[in-house]
């Protein structure tokens, strides 16, 4: 048994590293969808389609549980797939089978709360509004996700997400820095001019951007906290696993990175990110 860690390219990896530090022995595989990255300016339908198709290549490869290290999958796709889904494909498999996603623990981190928790409305004027800056996809900006889940739990706390459509992109076809960093600097400035301000802090909104924090630092004024996902989905994902045991991840140490774009070896960005040559097989 493993766990499979499910993103549409390269981006995931900045998850799928902290779940492999966190959890060590436990057996996992990656499966980027490479042939339809990015995802972030697909229709829903396609997203929900794509998302159930890598779900279910993992399944097959011998994951348990997957995590969808992808935030326009989890925005998009992860409800309808556990509630419409994944109940008739465990009947049908006969195996105890969970998909998770990483918007749930962004969101606990982001706001220091349980998700359980739900925020009594006051009628009163709020004096004081922290900004919180989500940089995305597209998709996941449009399903306003985070907008949503934070009013719910946090009155005090104001969300505004700047679509970034090009920078997955880039980032998976292993552009150079001063690209990059431009890229990034136009969004950090498009946000500031529609809020008026900068963020208080940011949730880096697409696995990709993990790549590329410290760009996203140099734009933002100097120690404006970054929420990262990857260390929120690691903890979560560790309590989870206490809480199933009927969830096996595997005990041997098992690494396999699957593409259903061309195998072999990833660009030089990715393989600085992870510390040395990095090579697919493919799905």
């Amino acid at each position: 048994m493993a766990i499979g860690v499910f993103d549409s390219g390269v981006g995931g990896l900045t998850v799928h590293r902290t779940l492999v530090e966190r959890l060590p022995h436990a057996n996992f595989i990656y499966l980027a969808d490479q042939a339809n990255a990015p995802y972030g300016g697909r229709p829903g339908e396609e997203v929900v389609d794509l998302t159930r198709a890598g779900c279910i290549r993992l399944f097959e490869a011998g994951a348990s549980l997957v995590v969808l290290a992808c935030n326009t999958a989890s925005a998009i796709a992860l409800r309808r797939l556990q509630q419409t889904w994944l109940p008739g494909y465990r009947k049908e498999t006969g195996r105890a089978l969970n998909v998770l996603g990483i918007i749930v623990p962004t969101i606990e981190a982001a706001t220091g709360l349980p998700w359980e928790h739900e925020a009594e409305r006051r009628g009163d004027k709020i004096e004081k509004l922290d900004i919180l800056g989500v940089f995305s996809t597209p998709g996941t900006a449009s399903s306003r996700v985070f907008e949503i889940e934070i009013d719910k739990r946090k009155q005090d706390l104001a969300v505004f997400s700047e679509p970034c459509p090009n920078l997955a992109r880039m980032i998976e076809e292993g552009a150079g820095p001063v690209d990059l960093a431009r890229e990034v600097e136009t969004h950090v400035e498009n946000l500031k001019r529609r809020v008026g301000r900068y963020p208080d802090r940011a949730i880096l909104g697409c696995t990709h951007y993990e790549m590329v924090a410290d760009l996203f630092r140099a734009a933002l004024p100097p120690g404006t906290p970054l929420i990262h996902q990857p260390g929120a989905t690691a903890d979560a994902l560790a309590l989870y696993l206490e809480r199933h045991p009927e969830l096996d991840p595997g005990s041997s140490g098992l690494r396999r990175f699957l593409t259903t774009g061309t195998p072999g070896r990833q660009n030089g960005l990715v393989q600085g990110f992870w510390g040395a040559p990095l090579d697919f097989e493919a799905a």
